[in-house]
């Protein structure tokens, strides 16, 4: 399943990989969300994507997301952001991400959202370095967590919107991750966890 709606809301579902590993995440026990199998047989190529959004004006947004890490097909989500942008300027595209494309390319990726990205929604899931490595065991170790921060700052250049999200699991201070969210002054959410861990 590449597209799939959840709410008022379309999803785009690019890739299966990631670069972590979390426990608390549903990949680990269901096949997908909604209803949808979101495991992919093979990556959908730009063109699959495109076709499968079709007219996405009836929604209030597309979503970069899926069973995966989106952005470790950076060049992918460009070109469709791009694609949407020109064809359907009025609809809001939004990025759910690790926040560790930075470290994945070894450069900073951030100044390719400028004018593409609407927002951005950056899974912060720990209030410090230790605890992430603990919970979401990233193939960086502990440097993942000072890059998601660092990822964070870059994005408000050329992002409107910046969200940084933590589950709502018993591990995780969710306080000392509000204060993260105030001192790099971007938005706080927390997500309604699929599985309990703690």
């Amino acid at each position: 399943m590449i597209a799939y709606k959840l709410g008022e809301s379309l999803y785009l579902n690019i890739t299966n990989r990631c670069t972590n590993d979390c426990e608390f995440c549903i990949r680990q026990y269901e096949p997908g969300v909604g209803g949808y199998n979101l495991w992919l047989d093979k990556e959908p190529t730009t063109k699959e994507i495109i076709e499968a959004i079709g007219d996405p004006t009836e929604y209030k947004e597309v979503v970069f997301c899926g069973y995966g890490e989106p952005l470790m097909r950076l060049q992918v989500v460009v070109d469709v952001a791009k694609h949407l942008k020109k064809t359907y300027p009025s609809v809001p595209i939004r990025v759910n991400t690790n926040g560790q494309a930075n470290m994945i390319y070894g450069e900073d990726v951030t100044p390719q959202f400028e004018g593409l990205i609407d927002i951005i929604s950056i899974s912060l899931n720990a209030e410090n370095a230790e605890k992430y490595n603990e919970i979401c065991h990233p193939e960086y170790g502990e440097d993942a967590f000072y890059s998601i921060l660092e990822f964070t700052r870059k994005s408000k250049n050329h992002v409107p919107k910046v969200i940084i999200s933590v589950v709502d699991v018993p591990t995780i201070d969710l306080e000392k991750s509000r204060k993260l969210a105030e001192e790099l002054d971007v938005e706080f959410r927390v997500r309604s966890n699929y599985k309990k861990i703690g």
